[in-house]
C-alpha cells in the first residue's frame, strides 16, 4: 500500500460495537472485512466507500443488498485455500474412521495398566469400500472426491448446481439429500451459506443417518444446528463428527461440545497454510491495484445488480 501511495489502517474489531467499527471506517475508500459483520446500519455511517474486499470465500456476514443499495462494490477472494480445506476434510475423515484422535485416551490408559487394550476403539473399519456422501462438489468437494477416490471409496455426491459439463468432467453421478443421509458412512459438507442451505444438517436430516455415520464440517458453521448435532452425537444417533467452523468464533467455554468424547474440535484452521496466506494477501492487494487503475473487481459479486441499479437511474 506504502507503494501504492495508499494510507493503509490496520484494525482488530472483531468483537467491537458497531460504533468502533464505525469511526474506524467511516472515511475509507476501501474496506477489507474478514468476521466483523457488515450491517446495513454501518454502511449507512460510511461516507465515501467505493469498493468492500472480503478476506476470504464465504460472506454471510456481509449485507450485500445494503452494499448494492449505496452503490459500492463488493468482492471476495474464492480460490485461495482450496487445497488446503480439501486436506483438512480429508484428515477429519480418516481420523474419525480410523479413531485417531480417541486413540491417544485408549494409548495412556493402556500404558498406564502395562497392557495394550484396543477394546474401546471397536469397531474400526477399513476405509476401502467406505461410502462417502459429499454435498457441495465445487472447487474443494471435488478435491475431496478426487483426493479419496483411489482410496477405494464409495461416492454418494449432492450437488443440484453442478453443470452438466462439470458433472462430466469428474465423471460422476447426482443423488439427492435424502440419499446421502440415508445410506454415508460419512459426510462432509462443502456448500456456501445461504437461505436455502442453513441448518441443512438438522434434527430430521441427522435422524435419518445411520448409527455408525460420522460428519464433518470445514465450511461454515451455521450449515448445521449445533444444538440438534449435540444431542445427536450425546444419544449416540450418530457415532461421531469432526468440526472447523463454529458460531460463535471462538465457542464459548461452557459449550456443550467440550463434554463430548465422539466429537474432533480443530480452530477454524481448514484454511490455513503459510502458501494460502500469502495467497489471500496477494489477492487482495491485486484488486487494491485494480481500484487504483479504474478497473473492475475480480468476483465481482454484485457487479449485475449494480449495472442494474446503473440503467434504472
Amino acid at each position: 500500500m506504502k507503494e501504492f501511495g495508499i494510507k493503509f489502517c490496520p484494525y482488530q474489531l472483531k468483537f467491537a460495537p458497531e460504533d468502533e467499527i464505525a469511526a474506524a471506517s467511516a472515511d475509507a475508500d476501501i474496506i477489507v472485512v474478514n468476521m466483523v459483520p457488515i450491517t446495513a446500519s454501518l454502511v449507512a455511517k460510511w461516507h465515501k466507500c467505493a469498493l468492500v474486499i472480503r478476506h476470504g470465500i464465504g460472506y454471510d456476514n456481509v449485507d450485500v443488498p445494503a452494499l448494492t443499495a449505496r452503490g459500492i462494490r463488493f468482492a471476495n477472494i474464492p480460490d485461495y485455500c482450496p487445497q488446503e480445506v480439501a486436506e483438512q476434510a480429508i484428515a477429519l475423515i480418516f481420523a474419525l474412521g480410523r479413531k485417531v484422535v480417541y486413540s491417544r485416551k485408549v494409548f495412556d490408559d493402556s500404558s498406564r495398566n502395562g497392557r495394550w487394550d484396543f477394546t474401546p476403539l471397536e469397531p474400526m473399519h477399513q476405509m476401502k469400500g467406505q461410502t462417502l456422501g459429499i454435498i457441495g462438489c465445487g472447487r474443494i468437494g471435488s478435491r475431496v472426491y478426487r483426493g479419496l477416490y483411489n482410496f477405494g471409496f464409495k461416492f454418494l455426491i449432492c450437488d443440484p448446481y453442478l453443470s452438466p459439463r462439470r458433472k462430466e468432467e469428474l465423471g460422476i453421478e447426482l443423488v439427492d439429500h435424502e440419499t446421502v443421509y440415508l445410506s454415508a458412512d460419512f459426510i462432509t459438507l462443502h456448500t456456501p451459506l445461504n437461505d436455502e442451505t442453513r441448518h441443512l444438517i438438522n434434527e430430521k436430516s441427522l435422524g435419518m443417518m445411520k448409527r455408525s455415520a460420522y460428519l464433518v464440517n470445514t465450511a461454515r458453521a451455521a450449515l448445521i444446528n449445533y444444538d440438534a448435532l449435540y444431542q445427536a452425537l450425546k444419544s449416540g444417533q450418530i457415532a461421531g463428527a469432526a468440526l472447523d467452523v463454529f458460531h460463535p468464533e471462538p465457542p464459548p467455554p461452557d459449550s456443550p461440545l467440550f463434554t463430548l468424547d465422539n466429537v474432533i474440535l480443530t480452530p477454524h484452521i481448514s484454511w490455513y497454510s503459510v502458501e494460502a496466506g500469502w495467497e489471500i494477501r496477494r489477492r487482495i492487494v491485486e484488486q487494491i491495484e485494480r481500484f487504483r487503475e479504474g478497473l473492475p473487481p475480480l468476483n465481482w459479486i454484485n457487479e449485475k445488480e449494480l449495472n442494474r441499479q446503473e440503467v434504472h437511474t
